[in-house]
Parts: C-alpha cells; sequence; structure tokens
C-alpha cells in the first residue's frame, strides 16, 4: 500500500519587501504640542499679570522688560480709585441675575426634557431664535424703554437683560443634562408618592447638580465679562467692571500698568470661581458625551 506524501511547493522567487511600518506620533510629541498650545493661549494673560506688577516707563520699554523689580503701586491705586463701586455692581448683578436664570431655567429644562408636551421642539426653537438678533440692533429700544421705565442707569436693567440673554443657553444645556437622568429613578419616586417639588429636589437636582454647575457658571462668565449693554445703558450709578476698564482710555493715551493691574483685580472674581468650580465644570460639560 503505497502512501503518496505532499509536499509544499518551494517558492524560487525573491521574498516581498517587507512593509516599513507608519511614523506615527509618539505621546511625547503631542504633549510638547499641547503644551505650546497652551503657552499661545496663557501667553496674553501672563503677560497681563506682568505688566500690572511694573511702572508705567517699564511698561513702555521697547524692548520690553522680563526682569524688573514688582511693585503694587499699580494695584493700590485701582483699589484707592473707583474699582471697588463698579466691583460690587458687577457682583451684585452677577449673582443676582445667575439666580434668576437657574430659577428660570431648572423648570423650563425639566419640562423639556422629561415632561415634553405637543410644541416642544416650536419651544426649543424660539428659545434659540432669541440669539440670532444682534444686540446692536435692539439697543435703541432697550434704551427708550428703561428711560420710559426709569430703569436707565440702574443694576436692575442689566439683570433683566442679562437674564434674558443667558436664560435661552441655559435652558438647551440643562436641557441635556436631564435627558441624562434615568427614567427608572422618577417612576420609582413617583410610585412612592412622590409630588414635583420632592422629585426635583431630591431625586434629579443630585444627578444633575454637575450640569447645574456648569451652566451657573458660564452664565457668570457671559455676565461679568459683558460690555455693550454696561456701556450704554448705565452711566455713574450703576457701571460695572467692564465699563471701569474704559475710563483708561484717555485722550493722552493708554497707561498700560494701570489698565493691566485693573483687568487683573477685574479677572481675579471669575477664575477663583473657575478654580473652584473646574470639577463640577467638566462633569457638567462632559454630561452626555458618553453613551
Amino acid at each position: 500500500m503505497s502512501t503518496a506524501t505532499a509536499t509544499a511547493p518551494v517558492s524560487t522567487g525573491s521574498a516581498p519587501p517587507s512593509r516599513k511600518p507608519k511614523r506615527r506620533v509618539g505621546a511625547g510629541s503631542l504633549t510638547v504640542v499641547t503644551w505650546v498650545l497652551a503657552i499661545l493661549f496663557v501667553f496674553p494673560l501672563l503677560w497681563m499679570i506682568l505688566t500690572a506688577f511694573k511702572q508705567e516707563s517699564d511698561a513702555y520699554s521697547d524692548p520690553p522688560k522680563l526682569f524688573f523689580k514688582p511693585t503694587f503701586d499699580q494695584i493700590s491705586g485701582v483699589l484707592n480709585g473707583d474699582f471697588l463701586p463698579y466691583l460690587g455692581n458687577s457682583a451684585f448683578v452677577t449673582i443676582i441675575s445667575t439666580l434668576l436664570v437657574l430659577l428660570l431655567g431648572i423648570p423650563a429644562a425639566y419640562a423639556l426634557s422629561l415632561a415634553p408636551v405637543k410644541g416642544t421642539k416650536n419651544a426649543l426653537s424660539f428659545f434659540l431664535s432669541t440669539k440670532m438678533l444682534p444686540i446692536v440692533a435692539a439697543i435703541i429700544p432697550l434704551y427708550v424703554i428703561s428711560q420710559n421705565t426709569n430703569l436707565l442707569d440702574t443694576v436692575w436693567a442689566l439683570i433683566i437683560l442679562y437674564t434674558a440673554m443667558n436664560l435661552p443657553l441655559a435652558i438647551w444645556m440643562m436641557r441635556s443634562f436631564f435627558l441624562e437622568v434615568p427614567g427608572e429613578m422618577i417612576e420609582a419616586a413617583r410610585i412612592d408618592g412622590a409630588n414635583l417639588p420632592t422629585l426635583l429636589r431630591k431625586i434629579i437636582m443630585p444627578v444633575v447638580a454637575p450640569g447645574v454647575a456648569a451652566t451657573a457658571l458660564i452664565c457668570v462668565i457671559f455676565s461679568w465679562t459683558e460690555f455693550f449693554y454696561a456701556v450704554n445703558l448705565t452711566a455713574a450709578r450703576a457701571g460695572t467692571v467692564p465699563v471701569f476698564l474704559v475710563s483708561f482710555i484717555t485722550s493722552e493715551g493708554l497707561y498700560w500698568a494701570q489698565l493691566s493691574a485693573a483687568a487683573l483685580l477685574a479677572s481675579l472674581p471669575v477664575m477663583i470661581v473657575g478654580w473652584i468650580a473646574q470639577n463640577h465644570l467638566v462633569r457638567g460639560l462632559s454630561m452626555g458625551a458618553v453613551k
């Protein structure tokens, strides 16, 4: 009984050339690029901080001085001037308008996400359409209305406008956070007899708290840095910090060191709040990003 032995064919041709592996950008290169971009974005802030501790002669030097004797003269000059009333107006307007946005936006976001009715999409489109009108087109009617209602040059005019300005954005943001609440939690709470206030306070709000914190922080930033309404609707009594910064633009030129000191003091409250709430901000902005 013969057995056939199968032999593998022997290739007489030359082996194919090996492919070179594609070059990949290493983690180190990405880190370097990230640091370069971060420095470019942060450089204006760092330069403002350095200039705030210079004398005016050092601030105007050409080439710029990187090594100088620090001084607190500019910061003390700003604090001893009229800065504190403007700071108080900004703080009051920002806090009250942000609280009003949350007070009105949370029920609206709940209704548009967890209890939708007929016409919900139309309501969302309406909220979004209010952001499409340029503020320049509305300043004259707003000025006339403020004048006729005795709200001109008062903080209440700014509170009303900032609330209306931030509310559509806040509703859209918080609606996306409310959509992340599991429906099973809400149904279980309703079965246990929880009414709407209890449902919002004990069930829903602990889940969406990071998102609400992120929304509040964005409203604070927008209100604190708003300039157009403030410069056109206020004067001596209700001016805010951005209006105060404009006072450093004079016919004699710019006082760079004083302006940098004032800008640093104006930026500190927002930077401190952002630093404290950074964990909530990251968690809130990432809600819904991963399913």
